[in-house]
């Protein structure tokens, strides 16, 4: 379907409808899926229709690769759950509850009962938008099955008490007859027995949700059971967390830990390079070639297709042991950020041995590099604005010798495909006027040896990429933006860099700023959205190319 202007402003009024919405059942405390709220913020979502949620709007279809990609982002078991509870950090583990993360987004979760799933959100307002959107196109997809469980007479279906016997033998382990429960459940979805057969199998290949079988039914029945007047299904958040959210209070605790670390080592004066990236690479990149010198690598791409090509894990804790015994300090995270960081002193590095660099220097001045996790939206500039400021000890405050700050990550190509890069010379917050040009230190001609396509330009900073359609996004694209790509990080890295650079005047304004992104996705292209599935191996060489380059220009 051709770019719509009209499309986009409506898409765009959706967004922020949504938006206003989800701050207002925020502040409000809870809402009821099937109440007036929640019908106001299913409205908004049929009508942005998101790519990452396929055929939402269709009213028979279920939409089975969304399906997959919000179970593989919410606890397992919310979809047996009437009643979901937001809560900060508020003493669960202490109380005896064993947390348990969603595959693919770092939350810490709690299984109270039966009815009740609580969820911790550390991360900022970004992650509970986006868990509030997760829910929100479920009772969607959940509002289908049931109307496909129920005749017109009010009575349940023949596949529907099929498709219930399928999961009590499931939940019992006991043998089922596959062909026959395939055509029970696409029957109770929507589609076809190829395509009922196929989505099974990517939720069995995904070990963080429940078989699709006993998911479609728990989000049936519970359906089923609200039009019977039975309890409501409801989402709350606690006072604490209402409390909490917007004022850095995990971000401080998660910089002032970093930093009392540097601090006993005496390294605040030395110079500071900050990494936002995986765990991995960089430290692959640094201490690969010599825990695995028996493999003589050439160069920084071998090495990373023989760790990427290991499944076993032998060579990532050979890696990990010998960094560790060499100037590698891992910091676990207990602020609930959910934010691991690796401290590296460079002095302990031998810079001969690293092939890739053409230029290095060594004295008494080697830099101290602090490798962070992903950050999650907004919660990026959060930890960042906290990291950059002084350590403050009693009455005196320690400004640290920030040198650079490095980001790179995954994010969405509106030109090209999976696996190309992307450079950034800006970055645009979606839905406000803050636009944050820089001198990126990164170019494209650092890469041209690399062999991948490579754009640069502005990049969008958005809500949540699930809140993206094919009309936004093409006004990103073929307006005066000229707009490459979109991640929900940058603008608020660079909202605390400046911060600190131009206001506070806590850090440098010379410091190096470098972002490089790699294409996870291209939304605008069909089968290459996120819920398309991961980039896997294709993901190897941009991520390798991108730690190389930024070594690079902080060792040379």
């Amino acid at each position: 379907m051709p770019y719509s202007k009209q499309r986009s402003r409506e898409s765009r009024a959706a967004i922020e409808r949504l938006y206003i919405t989800m701050r207002h059942l925020f502040i409000r405390g809870f809402y009821k899926p099937m109440g007036i709220s929640g019908e106001s913020l299913k409205e908004a979502l049929l009508t942005l229709k998101p790519e990452i949620y396929g055929d939402i709007t269709d009213p028979e279809r279920v939409e089975l690769n969304g399906l997959l990609y919000v179970a593989e982002r919410l606890p397992k078991g919310i979809e047996e759950c009437r009643f979901i509870q937001l809560v900060a950090r508020e003493g669960f583990e202490q109380a005896g509850y064993t947390p348990f993360i969603p595959l693919k987004r770092r939350r810490n979760c709690y299984r109270i009962d039966k009815d009740r799933m609580y969820v911790e959100m550390s991360r900022g307002r970004s992650d509970i938008y986006d868990i509030l959107t997760h829910l929100t196109f479920l009772y969607i997809e959940a509002e289908k099955i049931k109307n496909h469980a129920i005749d017109q007479r009010g009575k349940t279906t023949d596949n529907w008490k099929q498709l219930a016997e399928v999961v009590t033998k499931l939940e019992n382990d006991k043998e089922i007859e596959e062909k026959q429960a395939l055509v029970y459940l696409s029957n109770v979805l929507g589609r076809t027995v190829t395509e009922t057969q196929v989505a099974v199998e990517g939720f069995k290949k995904s070990y963080g949700c429940n078989n699709l079988y006993h998911f479609a039914y728990w989000l049936g029945q519970l359906a089923i059971e609200e039009s019977e007047d039975k309890p409501k299904r409801e989402i709350k958040v606690s006072a604490k967390l209402r409390e909490v959210v917007g004022h850095h209070v995990y971000g401080e605790v998660w910089a002032t830990a970093i930093k009392r670390f540097l601090a006993e080592k005496d390294w605040l004066h030395r110079p500071i390079h900050i990494i936002s990236a995986n765990l991995h690479s960089v430290m692959n990149a640094l201490y690969g070639f010599e825990a695995l010198k028996e493999n003589k690598f050439e160069n920084l791409m071998d090495l990373a297709e023989y760790t990427g090509a290991d499944k076993t894990g032998k060579a990532a804790d050979v890696i990990q042991k010998y960094a560790g015994k060499n100037g590698l300090y891992y910091l676990g995270d207990a602020s609930g950020t959910n934010l691991s960081v690796q401290i590296i002193d460079s002095e302990k590095l031998d810079f001969a041995k690293l092939p890739y660099l053409k230029n290095y220097k060594t004295g008494d001045d080697n830099p101290v590099l602090i490798v962070m996790d992903y950050a999650f939206g907004e919660q990026a500039y959060e930890c960042m604005d906290e990291l950059l400021k002084p350590f403050e000890v009693e009455n005196s405050a320690t400004p640290l010798n920030i040198q650079s700050i490095n980001v790179m990550g995954k994010a969405g190509i509106l030109e090209g495909k999976k696996g190309d890069l992307m450079i950034p010379t800006a970055h645009v917050f979606e839905g406000t006027a803050d636009n944050y040009p820089f001198e990126n230190d990164l170019s494209p001609e650092d890469f041209k040896g690399s062999g991948i396509p490579i754009f640069a330009g502005p990049m969008i900073t958005v809500l949540g990429t699930s809140l993206q359609n094919r009309d936004v996004l093409q006004h990103f694209l073929t307006s005066t933006w000229n707009a490459i790509g979109l991640e929900m990080e940058g603008a608020h890295y660079q909202k605390a860099i400046q911060s600190a650079a131009q206001i506070r005047e806590s850090i440098s304004p010379d410091v190096k700023v470098r972002y490089a992104y790699y294409a996870s996705d291209n939304p605008l292209v069909t089968g290459s959205t996120l819920s398309s599935g991961s980039l896997g191996i294709e993901g190897v060489k941009p991520t390798y190319w991108i730690t190389q380059q930024i070594l690079e220009k902080i060792l040379s």
